[in-house]
């Protein structure tokens, strides 16, 4: 049985949560000294925006989603986007690489691949963001630049930082690493330019079942977070199930229905694989749960139901494509955050490039 992570008691205050809690005491204190030296200290300036799509709890939250929507969004406005990112879960160490057509999920990761295969936009991967960005800047012209994660890579200089916040977890049990799952504590959304609050219309809004009713929330929060939670910084977005496609052949879409009465094994590696499951059963589907962890590199021994029905998140179909055969699909999901996000952003981008 593979170990998934995060572990359970990141979402409910329990004994371990406490015995660990001044580790996140001792986490804090080093990363807002982190913070402040780069604020203080750091010389690097960029003649272009940057805009730093993260969260700050560790797992998914639907940044990449979001990331491959503003794109689409920039590129329809005039804009020349590029996109840096860590790429996490490669397995070769370069300093920058350019993502194309011809790149390995073992080089550049799986996110990369996923955003190029939506935005077809200039992507560099490298640890170091700065680096990157720059290769971006000279090499591609880009006029705005967009960071895939990357709230905490303080050393980046950024004009516009948006933070995305699941509706059903939200801040977990409210402590930071290792107590709970904060990459920073939750006081942080202050300083943020957007809050974008990933829902999914598709599943259960009680929060309680995943964290607590008592739990940290942005509702709970809101008086201490103010003036931060205005109606120009807290925002919602949608995940939209558009359609299964085919592993070997994309162009071949099903909906749900074709998928009725049919028994399916349902695999996700992603940060909260229970939230895909429940979607494919909202849809109707019967469903074998098949989880895995965050960025898990599949290998053929993964699936000896390959013959059977399989249904996967996009993001772990980059990462299959030599292993599937005609019974495997994924099931493609778009963002849709809310009009108003889209109108302010894209005020705050022209007011950069009218100074």
């Amino acid at each position: 049985m593979i170990k998934l992570f995060p572990p359970k008691f990141w979402y409910r205050r329990n004994i371990i949560s406490y015995i660990l809690l001044p580790f996140s005491f001792v986490y804090r204190m080093f990363i807002s000294l982190r913070r402040s030296y780069y604020k203080y200290f750091s010389s690097a300036k960029f003649s272009v925006p940057i805009v730093v799509v993260g969260n700050i709890t560790v797992g998914g939250t639907g940044k990449t989603p979001l990331v491959i929507y503003l794109i689409e969004i920039l590129k329809d406005h005039g804009y020349r986007p590029g996109v840096i990112s860590r790429g996490y879960g490669r397995k070769i160490k370069i300093d920058s690489i350019d993502v194309t057509s011809e790149s390995k999920v073992e080089e550049v990761g799986d996110e990369a691949l996923l955003i190029l295969r939506h935005a077809k936009c200039p992507i560099v991967i490298g640890s170091d963001r700065l680096i990157a960005a720059k290769k971006l800047l000279e090499v591609y012209n880009c006029n705005v630049i967009i960071s895939d994660d990357g709230l905490q890579h303080y050393a980046l200089p950024r004009y516009i930082e948006i933070a995305v916040v699941d509706a059903q977890i939200e801040f977990g049990n409210g402590f930071c690493l290792p107590a709970g799952p904060l990459r920073e504590p939750i006081s942080r959304l202050r300083q943020v330019g957007f809050i974008v609050k990933n829902f999914n219309t598709d599943l259960p809004s009680d929060r309680s079942k995943y964290c607590g009713s008592r739990r940290p929330s942005l509702e709970t929060q809101r008086g201490k977070l103010q003036p931060a939670l205005s109606d120009s910084v807290e925002h919602s977005m949608v995940l939209e199930s558009t359609g299964f496609h085919n592993l070997k052949n994309s162009a071949y879409v099903k909906t749900a229905e074709g998928f009725k009465g049919q028994v399916i094994h349902a695999v996700a590696g992603i940060g909260n694989p229970k939230k895909f499951f429940q979607i494919l059963r909202q849809l109707g589907l019967t469903i074998i749960e098949h989880p895995f962890p965050d960025h898990h590199m599949f290998r053929p021994d993964d699936f000896p139901f390959k013959n059977e029905i399989v249904i996967m998140t996009e993001k772990d179909a980059v990462k299959c494509d030599t292993i599937a055969n005609e019974s495997f699909w994924y099931m493609e999901a778009k963002a849709k955050p809310s009009d108003k996000f889209v109108d302010v952003l894209l005020k705050r981008l022209k007011e950069f490039h009218s100074f």
